[in-house]
């Protein structure tokens, strides 16, 4: 990809709601397109953004986009169902010190979003 034009973070702003969300989304395309186990479809899709061949907006409203997520979502549902209780304690120790080391302002958003998803399951049952 070094031969190949790549967005800046300015590009992503009308995806972004201040520069440090454009940066942090910038780099999110960059692990996705760089990761293998994200899947061929992922990695595609994240190229095509980073090189300004499909907008964000435009990729995370396609088919294309939403059935390959949607296949990834359900091999990590199916290996969380898997886990025992001791790596599912791991697991959730792991992600608790990710939560920790982000910044405040992220870290907040994570909650509000984590309360929005719990009071959904919560409705569903």
């Amino acid at each position: 990809m070094a031969s190949e034009y790549e967005i800046t973070d300015g590009e992503l702003m009308d995806a972004a709601a201040d520069p440090q969300q454009a940066a942090s989304l910038h780099k999110a395309l960059r692990t996705l397109a760089g990761n293998p186990s994200v899947g061929e479809e992922l990695q595609a899709l994240a190229r095509d953004a980073l090189s300004g061949r499909i907008g964000i907006r435009e990729m995370i409203e396609s088919p294309r986009y939403l059935a390959a997520v949607g296949a990834k979502l359900d091999e990590m549902r199916e290996a969380a169902e898997r886990m025992s209780p001791e790596e599912r304690k791991a697991s959730e120790q792991r992600a608790e010190k990710m939560r920790e080391e982000l910044p405040e302002d992220q870290r907040d958003s994570l909650d509000e979003s984590r309360e929005e998803r719990l009071e959904a399951e919560r409705d569903r049952y």
